[in-house]
Protein backbone atom coordinates (compact mmCIF):
# COMPACT_ATOMS: atom_id res chain seq x y z
CA UNK A 1 0.00 0.00 0.00
CA UNK A 2 1.39 3.58 -1.13
CA UNK A 3 -0.04 7.16 0.15
CA UNK A 4 -1.75 9.25 -2.89
CA UNK A 5 0.08 10.42 -5.16
CA UNK A 6 1.38 14.33 -4.13
CA UNK A 7 -0.45 15.14 -7.61
CA UNK A 8 -4.13 13.58 -6.38
CA UNK A 9 -3.46 15.19 -3.06
CA UNK A 10 -3.06 19.10 -4.30
CA UNK A 11 -5.51 18.57 -6.53
CA UNK A 12 -7.86 16.97 -3.93
CA UNK A 13 -6.88 20.16 -1.73
CA UNK A 14 -7.64 22.35 -4.10
CA UNK A 15 -11.48 21.18 -4.98
CA UNK A 16 -12.01 20.46 -1.49
CA UNK A 17 -10.94 24.63 -0.86
CA UNK A 18 -13.81 25.55 -2.76
CA UNK A 19 -16.29 23.21 -1.62
CA UNK A 20 -15.89 24.54 1.71
CA UNK A 21 -16.03 28.13 -0.07
CA UNK A 22 -19.00 27.35 -1.41
CA UNK A 23 -22.93 28.47 0.76
CA UNK A 24 -23.82 25.53 2.73
CA UNK A 25 -25.33 25.23 6.13
CA UNK A 26 -22.23 24.41 7.91
CA UNK A 27 -20.16 27.57 6.79
CA UNK A 28 -23.74 28.94 7.19
CA UNK A 29 -23.47 27.87 10.82
CA UNK A 30 -20.03 29.33 11.32
CA UNK A 31 -20.86 32.39 10.39
CA UNK A 32 -23.71 32.92 12.57
CA UNK A 33 -22.49 31.64 15.58
CA UNK A 34 -19.17 34.04 15.17
CA UNK A 35 -20.92 36.95 15.03
CA UNK A 36 -23.31 36.16 17.46
CA UNK A 37 -20.80 34.63 20.19
CA UNK A 38 -17.42 35.86 18.83
CA UNK A 39 -14.42 34.22 17.21
CA UNK A 40 -13.52 32.07 19.94
CA UNK A 41 -17.22 30.74 20.00
CA UNK A 42 -16.78 30.43 16.38
CA UNK A 43 -13.59 28.13 16.36
CA UNK A 44 -15.21 25.59 18.82
CA UNK A 45 -17.92 25.25 16.30
CA UNK A 46 -15.29 24.91 12.95
CA UNK A 47 -13.10 21.98 15.73
CA UNK A 48 -16.90 20.46 16.05
CA UNK A 49 -18.08 20.57 12.43
CA UNK A 50 -14.03 19.07 11.56
CA UNK A 51 -14.68 16.29 14.34
CA UNK A 52 -18.33 15.45 12.59
CA UNK A 53 -16.40 14.84 9.28
CA UNK A 54 -14.31 12.09 10.79
CA UNK A 55 -17.48 10.32 11.06
CA UNK A 56 -18.17 10.61 7.69
CA UNK A 57 -14.73 9.67 6.34
CA UNK A 58 -14.97 6.38 8.21
CA UNK A 59 -18.55 5.62 7.59
CA UNK A 60 -17.18 5.90 3.30
CA UNK A 61 -14.17 4.44 3.99
CA UNK A 62 -16.36 1.58 5.81
CA UNK A 63 -18.97 1.11 3.77
CA UNK A 64 -21.66 2.57 6.30
CA UNK A 65 -22.42 5.55 4.09
CA UNK A 66 -24.26 3.14 1.32
CA UNK A 67 -26.53 2.24 3.85
CA UNK A 68 -27.75 6.46 3.43
CA UNK A 69 -27.52 5.74 -0.08
CA UNK A 70 -29.86 3.03 -0.19
CA UNK A 71 -32.29 3.13 2.20
CA UNK A 72 -35.00 5.40 2.25
CA UNK A 73 -35.72 4.75 6.37
CA UNK A 74 -31.99 5.81 7.65
CA UNK A 75 -31.82 8.84 5.28
CA UNK A 76 -35.08 10.30 6.33
CA UNK A 77 -34.65 9.47 9.90
CA UNK A 78 -30.91 10.94 9.77
CA UNK A 79 -32.67 14.06 7.61
CA UNK A 80 -35.43 14.62 10.43
CA UNK A 81 -32.97 14.64 13.41
CA UNK A 82 -31.10 17.42 11.53
CA UNK A 83 -34.15 19.30 10.49
CA UNK A 84 -35.40 19.05 14.31
CA UNK A 85 -31.94 20.29 15.52
CA UNK A 86 -31.95 22.97 13.05
CA UNK A 87 -35.23 24.42 14.53
CA UNK A 88 -33.86 23.82 18.35
CA UNK A 89 -30.92 26.27 17.45
CA UNK A 90 -33.47 28.78 16.14
CA UNK A 91 -35.33 28.46 18.91
CA UNK A 92 -32.19 29.01 20.90
CA UNK A 93 -31.00 31.81 18.65
CA UNK A 94 -34.27 34.18 19.13
CA UNK A 95 -34.52 33.69 22.55
CA UNK A 96 -31.00 34.42 22.51
CA UNK A 97 -29.67 36.79 25.86
CA UNK A 98 -27.67 39.60 24.50
CA UNK A 99 -24.52 41.50 26.07
CA UNK A 100 -22.44 39.42 27.80
CA UNK A 101 -23.12 36.42 25.95
CA UNK A 102 -19.68 36.40 24.18
CA UNK A 103 -17.86 36.47 27.85
CA UNK A 104 -19.66 32.89 28.08
CA UNK A 105 -17.96 31.15 25.45
CA UNK A 106 -15.20 29.50 27.72
CA UNK A 107 -17.39 28.02 29.79
CA UNK A 108 -19.31 26.68 26.96
CA UNK A 109 -16.59 25.75 24.71
CA UNK A 110 -17.54 21.85 24.95
CA UNK A 111 -21.07 22.55 24.36
CA UNK A 112 -19.64 25.03 21.18
CA UNK A 113 -18.09 21.63 19.86
CA UNK A 114 -20.60 19.36 20.30
CA UNK A 115 -22.82 21.57 18.79
CA UNK A 116 -20.86 21.83 15.77
CA UNK A 117 -20.49 17.68 15.83
CA UNK A 118 -23.96 17.34 15.54
CA UNK A 119 -24.57 19.89 13.14
CA UNK A 120 -22.21 18.34 10.90
CA UNK A 121 -23.17 14.50 11.39
CA UNK A 122 -26.56 14.81 11.31
CA UNK A 123 -26.71 15.63 7.76
CA UNK A 124 -27.23 12.53 5.41
CA UNK A 125 -26.24 14.71 2.62
CA UNK A 126 -22.93 14.85 3.54
CA UNK A 127 -22.32 11.19 3.82
CA UNK A 128 -23.90 10.78 0.82
CA UNK A 129 -21.49 13.78 -0.80
CA UNK A 130 -18.83 11.91 0.16
CA UNK A 131 -20.07 8.51 -0.90
CA UNK A 132 -19.71 10.17 -4.62
CA UNK A 133 -16.86 12.63 -3.98
CA UNK A 134 -14.28 10.81 -2.19
CA UNK A 135 -13.66 7.78 -4.04
CA UNK A 136 -13.20 9.69 -7.55
CA UNK A 137 -9.75 10.18 -6.13
CA UNK A 138 -9.13 6.74 -5.15
CA UNK A 139 -6.73 4.80 -7.45
CA UNK A 140 -7.19 1.19 -6.86
CA UNK A 141 -4.75 -0.07 -7.93
CA UNK A 142 -2.14 1.51 -5.67
CA UNK A 143 -3.95 -0.65 -3.00
CA UNK A 144 -5.69 0.15 0.50
CA UNK A 145 -9.00 2.05 -0.87
CA UNK A 146 -9.79 2.38 2.73
CA UNK A 147 -6.42 4.05 3.88
CA UNK A 148 -6.51 6.06 0.43
CA UNK A 149 -10.12 7.27 1.77
CA UNK A 150 -9.66 8.10 5.25
CA UNK A 151 -6.18 10.18 4.06
CA UNK A 152 -8.61 12.18 1.52
CA UNK A 153 -10.71 12.63 4.75
CA UNK A 154 -8.10 14.45 6.49
CA UNK A 155 -6.95 16.32 3.55
CA UNK A 156 -10.63 18.07 3.55
CA UNK A 157 -10.41 18.64 7.00
CA UNK A 158 -7.36 20.58 6.66
CA UNK A 159 -9.49 22.55 3.76
CA UNK A 160 -12.31 23.03 5.89
CA UNK A 161 -10.72 23.73 8.98
CA UNK A 162 -8.60 26.42 7.10
CA UNK A 163 -11.80 27.92 5.31
CA UNK A 164 -13.88 28.00 8.35
CA UNK A 165 -11.42 29.52 10.37
CA UNK A 166 -10.82 32.34 8.44
CA UNK A 167 -14.42 32.78 8.15
CA UNK A 168 -15.11 32.67 12.21
CA UNK A 169 -12.28 34.95 12.68
CA UNK A 170 -14.00 37.85 10.07
CA UNK A 171 -17.36 37.20 11.31
CA UNK A 172 -15.86 37.12 14.65
CA UNK A 173 -14.80 41.05 14.33
CA UNK A 174 -17.75 41.72 12.17
CA UNK A 175 -19.41 40.57 15.72
CA UNK A 176 -17.28 42.45 18.39
CA UNK A 177 -18.48 46.14 16.33
CA UNK A 178 -22.01 44.93 16.81
CA UNK A 179 -21.58 43.53 20.50
CA UNK A 180 -21.79 47.80 21.35
CA UNK A 181 -25.37 48.00 20.01
CA UNK A 182 -28.01 45.48 22.24
CA UNK A 183 -30.62 46.52 19.12
CA UNK A 184 -27.49 45.03 16.72
CA UNK A 185 -27.19 42.24 19.17
CA UNK A 186 -30.85 41.76 19.37
CA UNK A 187 -31.00 42.01 15.48
CA UNK A 188 -28.69 39.84 14.72
CA UNK A 189 -30.24 36.97 16.95
CA UNK A 190 -33.30 36.71 15.12
CA UNK A 191 -31.58 37.35 11.82
CA UNK A 192 -29.21 33.57 12.80
CA UNK A 193 -32.84 32.49 14.06
CA UNK A 194 -34.39 32.94 10.72
CA UNK A 195 -31.20 30.90 8.66
CA UNK A 196 -31.32 28.50 11.07
CA UNK A 197 -35.36 27.95 10.29
CA UNK A 198 -34.87 28.01 6.78
CA UNK A 199 -31.87 25.52 7.27
CA UNK A 200 -33.97 23.46 8.65
CA UNK A 201 -36.98 23.24 6.33
CA UNK A 202 -34.29 23.30 2.95
CA UNK A 203 -32.81 20.18 5.17
CA UNK A 204 -36.42 18.61 5.61
CA UNK A 205 -37.16 18.65 2.15
CA UNK A 206 -34.15 17.40 0.41
CA UNK A 207 -34.76 13.94 -1.29
CA UNK A 208 -32.23 10.79 -1.03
Amino acid sequence: MTPLAPDTAAAFFAVAVLLALSPGPDNVFVLTQSAMRGRAAGLWVVLGLCSGLLVHTAAVAFGLAALFATSTLAFTALKWAGALYLLYLAWQAWRAPVGALATQVTADAGGLYRRGIIMNVTNPKVSIFFLAFLPQFVAAERGGVAMQVLELGFIFMLATLLVFGAIALTAGSLGQALARSVRAQQALNRCAALVFAALALRLATVQP
